[in-house]
Formats: structure tokens, sequence, C-alpha cells
């Protein structure tokens, strides 16, 4: 069974070698149908305390690092970054 991955906001990061990692879903409610966020708190494991709050990360399930954590940060999602340009590349002869 594959490991699920999800990618969320870390809100804190006091702990040592622990964030905690805001993931929002969109759900459909089942009677209005308007779409409403739900969201859960997941405690990760980041091994070198890199991962600051206000930060967009991916998780990852691992098998229970402790009583909370049962996830680890797999990297950091560059939310700020240019799209690379699709400028065609000089021909060569």
């Amino acid at each position: 069974m594959p490991k699920r991955i999800l990618t969320g906001t870390v809100v804190s990061d006091k702990g040592d070698k622990t964030v905690v990692v805001k993931v929002e879903r969109k759900v459909k409610h089942p009677l209005y149908g308007k779409i409403i966020r739900r969201s859960k708190k997941y405690h990760a494991h980041d091994e070198d305390n890199v991962i600051k709050a206000g930060e967009t990360v991916r998780i990852e399930e691992t098998k229970p690092i402790s009583k909370l954590k049962t996830w680890k940060v797999l990297d950091k999602v560059d939310t700020h970054s240019k799209p690379a340009s699709t400028a065609p590349a000089a021909a060569e002869g």
C-alpha cells in the first residue's frame, strides 16, 4: 500500500525535531452543496530543524515515531517561485 503524501502549512515549529502542519481540504456540504474548508493538524518529524512556521511543506506517512508523530517532512514547497520561461532555445548549427 503506498504511503500518503499531503501538502500543508507549518503552524508551529516550537518542538525539537517536530513541526505541526495544518492540511486543508475542500469538501461539498452534503445537503446544501456549498464548498467548505475542513482542516486537520498533523505532527511531523523534521530531523534537521530547518522548517520554520509559515512555510508550505509536503509530509509523508511513516511508522509511528512517537505518541503523536506518524508523519515526516519530505521537502519544502516553493510557493513564491516564478514559472520557468518557455522561450525557445537558440538553434545550434
